[in-house]
Order: structure tokens, then C-alpha cells, then sequence
């Protein structure tokens, strides 16, 4: 690389994306009791004493978020008072889906809501809990001309493996290692232009996503190795993030 490239890229601008949408609708049938009396996004995690979505907006906004839209739907009051007696690092309105939309409903409903509709934004679903740079997913995005790009996870497998040679003598026991699949990791990236091409009642990733992925406008973000990233689904889950926060403050 000449000294001019090396210029370029030191000067490269930050693609900045400031408004995002989070999906908070889902009743979290597998995370009961704890989902009784609460969203699921509402769910403590264990050892923190802050609800999912309280993680998520405070990285949101470390990320340079300024205006989020939160999607309602089940036992949305439970979520509406904790986010209006909250102190709330960013500007945060609420939409309620009176019935389910579905996921791409969901965000073509709230996306309708953001403050500055010709700006890019972020969408999160509201059972993730993750840190790494948005910034750089942003940056992949606008340098792919991407009209999507989520961000792809590779989670550890719930099981162990065993380990093999060609003459099928066993040679290890790995303890839950990474699944060799990469994930939709459920944070994404995208174009004004995108809310036009969610389907009013459905899922985007039956419908939005394989027409774009067929146009080549549809990009992949592999989450850099030794970022955390875990989907809150089950009881197990929870019980996990919590063990691994305690790792990472240790």
C-alpha cells in the first residue's frame, strides 16, 4: 500500500448512524416465570439489576445512537412505565402493535416512527445482549452499498464434540465449542430505503431478505472474534450471561 492509500485510509470518514428501532413485542413463552409478568425484553439479567433493553440502549447510545423506537406489543405498560421513570441515556419514543405484525411488520411499523426517515438506522430484537462496534458494522454497510447488512454470530454449540482422526480413533472432548455456522444475530443495519421493502404483516427474513440476498444488496457483518454476543431465550440463558459477566469483570 503506497503512503497516499495509507493517508486515505487513516482519513476514511465514519459512517454515522444515529436512530434505531428495537423489538420488544415477543412474549417469551420459553423464558417463563419469568416472562409472567413482563415482556421479555424486561428480563433482568441476573447480577446487574437492569432489564435487557436497559443493556441495549446504553449501548446504543455509546455507539452514537441519539433517537430509538421501541415495538410494544405484549404487556406493553409493563415496558412504556419502565422506560418513562428510567434515566435513559438517549431519546426514546414507543409504538404498540395492537395485534402481531410479525417481525418484518413489526419494523416496518416502528421504522415509520424515526425521526429522520432519509437517515440510515440500526434494529435490534429485543432478547440480544451484545457488545461490539456498531461504527464498523455501519462502515461495512456504506462501503458494501448495501441496502441491509445484519450482523452474523457464530454461538456456542449447547453440546460437546468429540474430536476424531481418519481412523476414527478419538483424539479430544471439546466442551461447547463454536458452532462452524455462522447466525443472523439479530442486529442490523439499514438504507432509508429498506422500511419501503418490509412487508406490512410477516417475517423480512422470508420475504425482504432472500429478494435482496438474490440482488446482491443484502450484506453480512461477522461480528469480530472476541466480542460478546448471546440471544436470551430460555431460563439456561440467562444463567449463562450472568456467569459470563462475572468472567468478564473478573
Amino acid at each position: 500500500m503506497t503512503r497516499a492509500e495509507l493517508r486515505a485510509t487513516a482519513h476514511k470518514p465514519t459512517a454515522t448512524v444515529t436512530q434505531a428501532v428495537l423489538l420488544a413485542g415477543g412474549q417469551g413463552s420459553r423464558l417463563r416465570p419469568y416472562t409472567d409478568d413482563r415482556p421479555k425484553p424486561m428480563v433482568e439479567i441476573p447480577g446487574t439489576g437492569t432489564p435487557i433493553i436497559g443493556h441495549q440502549l446504553a449501548w446504543l447510545a455509546a455507539e452514537g445512537v441519539t433517537d430509538a423506537v421501541v415495538s410494544c406489543g405484549h404487556l406493553a405498560e409493563v415496558l412504556q412505565e419502565w422506560l418513562d421513570a428510567a434515566e435513559l441515556p438517549l431519546n426514546v419514543a414507543t409504538v404498540v402493535e395492537r395485534e402481531p405484525l410479525g417481525r418484518g411488520g413489526g419494523l416496518k411499523y416502528a421504522a415509520a416512527s424515526l425521526p429522520r426517515p432519509a437517515e440510515p438506522w440500526y434494529a435490534t430484537n429485543g432478547d440480544i445482549w451484545t457488545r461490539f462496534s456498531l461504527r464498523e458494522m455501519a462502515d461495512f454497510h456504506r462501503e458494501r452499498d448495501a441496502v441491509a447488512t445484519l450482523a452474523l454470530a457464530r454461538p456456542r454449540m449447547p453440546w460437546g464434540a468429540v474430536e476424531t482422526n481418519e481412523f476414527g480413533q478419538v483424539l479430544d472432548f471439546i466442551e461447547s465449542p463454536p458452532s462452524p455456522y455462522l447466525i443472523n444475530a439479530g442486529v442490523y443495519v439499514f438504507a432509508p430505503a429498506f422500511a419501503a421493502l418490509l412487508p406490512d404483516l410477516g417475517d423480512h427474513e422470508r420475504t425482504t431478505f432472500p429478494h435482496l440476498a438474490r440482488e446482491r444488496r443484502l450484506a453480512g457483518f461477522p461480528i469480530p472474534q472476541g466480542a460478546y454476543w448471546r440471544a436470551i431465550d430460555t431460563a439456561k440463558d440467562l444463567n449463562e450471561a450472568a456467569k459470563e459477566l462475572d468472567a468478564l469483570r473478573g
